[in-house]
């Protein structure tokens, strides 16, 4: 019945002892999966960049700010000096949460009144948001029992915070969880569809086939790309329609901006592609290395948590994930009606990412055609 079972086994065993490549991929795509989700994944959400707008510049509206990052939940980046500037902050993406404490902060909680603080919410980021807004609420209820205890005539709470939250004022996790969406289909179609269809010519030896023809290998390579820079662009266009049809999330920016910057995401996404086919022999490597580039593109570049709640030694890998800043600039448009002024840097770190990636892949791939 197992006659020639261990005959079998020997020769797998061979067999894998000969591809250690694959080996060492297998072993370590769970060994990555344990360290992110059970170490850089944090669903507790704390130092959320936080503007603040002052106009009371006392003492007690620094205790104020002083008992918001105490809580560990929010990080103050920068002081800002009008309104416009500080939904600006927000609108560009440097700030998550804007805090304007009034001219008379101090004089009313002298007078035993009521001092209202104003908390602005960027909801394109709808987990965030509710943090945000419950732990703002229970500070200003904590720090108003504290007055209260201390003065028996107080009617009502001293403290009054009132958030207030920006471009998704109904928290719909589909306004968030969409837009990355059309970023990590865009990278899983590219990076998959590329790496794998390059090895498939590979093993199936048409790829050295076309080397005797008068093609250049520059030409090679680029002709292999553009067909898969096509199809990731029509699957972009099926998801934004998806997304405005079914999902009923609009575009509140420039649609035209959108598009001028999608083809600089392509450019990432398929020098990933081509580099990974440089590296695979067959498809099963492939597959493989595109898995293990991707889980991490996809876990730590703020498709699911916020980047700010990772720990500082996972926080310098996410600005090294091309998908990262192409999330940026999708909630900035999609969400924030973002122009170029405030998504100008992100644009360039993806473009010269972008541009690196490919030239190393260009740089390996005809190196290995010679």
């Amino acid at each position: 019945m197992f006659r020639g079972l261990w005959s079998v086994a020997r020769k797998e065993f061979i067999h894998v002892r000969r591809d250690p490549i694959t080996v060492f991929i297998a072993l370590m795509i769970p060994m990555v999966q344990l360290t992110i989700l059970g170490y850089a994944l944090d669903t507790d959400i704390k130092h959320i960049r936080t503007a603040v707008y002052d106009l009371d510049h006392r003492a007690a509206g620094r205790e104020l700010i002083d008992k918001f990052e105490a809580t560990q939940y929010y990080d103050v980046v920068e002081y800002v000096d009008s309104d416009d500037a500080l939904r600006q902050a927000i609108v560009e993406g440097r700030a998550h949460v804007g805090i304007k404490i009034p001219p008379d902060y101090s004089e009313r909680l002298a007078r035993e009144e009521d001092a209202r603080v104003l908390v602005l919410v960027d909801g394109s980021d709808s987990q965030m948001a509710f943090r945000a807004q419950s732990t703002a609420v229970s500070l200003g209820l904590q720090l108003s029992i504290r007055q209260v205890s201390s003065k028996e005539r107080m009617a009502r709470p001293p403290i009054d915070i009132r958030p207030r939250t920006l471009f998704n004022p109904d928290m719909r996790s589909a306004n968030f969880m969409v837009p990355g969406l059309l970023g990590v289909i865009m990278q899983l179609v590219t990076v998959m569809l590329t790496a794998l269809a390059i090895v498939r010519e590979k093993e199936n030896g048409t790829l050295e086939q076309l080397l005797v023809t008068p093609v250049s290998r520059l030409g090679l390579m680029i002709g292999k790309l553009i067909p898969y820079a096509v199809i990731g662009i029509l699957e972009t266009a099926m998801v934004l329609f998806v997304m405005w049809a079914v999902f009923a999330v609009p575009v509140n920016g420039s649609l035209l901006l959108l598009w001028a910057l999608i083809p600089i995401f392509l450019f990432a996404g398929l020098g990933l592609g081509l580099l990974i086919s440089t590296f695979a022999r067959n498809q099963p490597q492939a597959f493989q290395l595109s898995f293990l580039v991707i889980l991490p593109s996809v876990l730590l570049s703020g498709f699911f948590f916020p980047r700010e709640s990772m720990p500082p030694i996972i926080y310098p890998f996410t600005t090294i994930i091309p998908v990262t800043y192409f999330l940026e600039i999708l909630r900035g448009i999609i969400l924030r009606a973002a122009g170029w002024p405030e998504l100008w840097r992100q644009s360039l770190i993806l473009l010269g990412m972008g541009v690196a990636i490919l030239a190393i892949a260009a740089a390996r791939f005809q190196k290995r055609l010679g």
